[in-house]
């Protein structure tokens, strides 16, 4: 699980955006994903979308389909989050 720390940054984040935008239910998120390491292991996308699903299980973002696109450098950026 050495992708948590990142998945609850982002969860964090989504949940900050939802709440200053007065969404009841998040629908839809997307992520850019560069290479980013940690405890010496690149992030895997799909690991890292079954840890925000897991920190959102009871939340307004439980039912949200999430996508990431890989792109190249290092960091990560919340592209689109849908809610109403």
């Amino acid at each position: 699980m050495h992708d948590w720390h990142l998945a609850d940054e982002i969860f964090k984040t989504i949940l900050d955006y939802a709440n200053k935008n007065n969404f009841n239910t998040v629908k839809k998120i997307k992520l850019e994903l560069g290479g980013i390491i940690e405890h010496g292991q690149e992030i895997n996308s799909d690991n890292l979308i079954f840890n925000i699903k897991l920190l959102g299980e009871k939340t307004i973002i439980k039912d949200a389909k999430i996508k990431i696109k890989r792109i190249k450098g290092d960091k990560w950026r919340l592209v689109l989050i849908e809610g109403e």
